[in-house]
């Protein structure tokens, strides 16, 4: 597959790209910074330099001829999606020019706290620390609402990737997934495995249109 990744230079989007690479695809990596992307260089590697994502004209050549595109785009702290919010933004222009270029898979990563509660936890979970950490983050999390709710209304045949905590632990391939839903009992997963899980679902028919929840 021919893929562009944004936010190629975080913690997850280096991981698509460098997954992406060793499963034969071609990779377009999106960045502002090339330096932060830490991928060697690699006959299947673009990097594309972008200053402003929101620049929905700008993305378009970076889609044309494209089978699918990751977004693994996040403000990284909520002082940050406070101050400027990002993924809302940014996903909203790579839509428009989706559209344009006529690509229509999309793969984005969110967070499980975006999602609903899952009835199966605790009272403790659902009355105590989901709400503390919702009120924490609730600009970060606000932002990636704005996301989903652009994807939701878009064209686009859209998967949408929420995880819990996020760790830097080597990609096990080995998580739980539930399609439409959190996942019962969710605590972290490493950002390998969220990688491993926004590639493989480009594939996955069940979980067009779906927002899928996955965890350790």
């Amino acid at each position: 597959m021919k893929i562009t990744v944004f936010g190629a230079t975080g913690g997850v989007g280096r991981e698509v790209v460098r997954q992406a690479l060793a499963a034969g695809h071609d990779v377009t990596a999106v960045v502002r910074d090339p330096a932060r992307l830490g991928v060697p260089a690699h006959d299947g590697l673009e990097v594309a330099v972008v200053p402003d994502l929101t620049d929905a004209q700008a993305l378009v050549p970076l889609l044309a001829g494209r089978d699918a595109v990751i977004s693994a785009l996040g403000a990284g702290t909520n002082k940050q999606a406070k101050r400027s919010p990002v993924t809302g933004p940014a996903v909203r222009a790579i839509l428009a020019a989706m559209d344009r270029a006529g690509v229509s898979r999309l793969a984005a990563v969110s967070a499980a706290p975006v999602g609903p509660d899952v009835p199966s936890d605790g009272v403790i979970a659902r009355k105590v620390l989901l709400p503390v950490l919702r009120r924490a983050l609730r600009d970060l999390y606000a932002d990636l609402a704005v996301m989903e709710t652009a994807i939701g209304a878009s064209s686009a045949e859209w998967t949408v990737i929420r995880p819990p905590r996020l760790l830097n632990k080597p990609r096990t391939g080995n998580y739980r997934r539930v399609i439409g839903a959190n996942v019962p009992d969710a605590r972290t997963i490493s950002r390998a495995d969220v990688a491993d899980a926004l590639l493989t679902t480009l594939t996955d028919p069940t979980t067009k249109n779906q927002a899928v929840g996955i965890a350790s």
